[in-house]
């Protein structure tokens, strides 16, 4: 059983139940860094394909510039509510994104 905790409007946490009657919380901010280091290292090994074979003829430049403005506007949100896992991941992928767009350029 999943429960969120909050105060007012602001989800601060999960509580998982594993039907035992233990439960444990996962803070937001927690899950926040979580999912965006999983969905950031994921660029990781596309990248240094590309850079090690020189060659990026398979990836796709609309679908990257595409991402990379969704990016972009997540990371200028995470600005805009302050909030650090938004921000510091999408920092992160948005360098990524970025270095596959320059790379698609140079090594078509």
């Amino acid at each position: 059983m999943l429960e969120l905790t909050h105060t007012g409007k602001h989800i601060t946490g999960l509580i998982f139940y594993d039907g035992t009657g233990d439960a444990f919380m996962i803070d937001s901010d927690v899950l926040g860094m979580v999912a965006g280091t999983l969905t950031t290292v994921a660029f990781v090994p596309q990248v240094l394909k590309t850079w090690r074979s020189k060659s990026a003829k398979d990836v796709s430049y609309s679908m990257f510039l595409i991402f990379t403005a969704g990016v972009l506007c997540w990371l200028f949100y995470g600005i805009v509510i302050n909030a650090a896992p938004i921000i510091i991941a999408n920092s992160v992928t948005l360098v990524l994104a970025f270095t596959m767009l320059v790379m698609k350029f140079i090594y078509r």
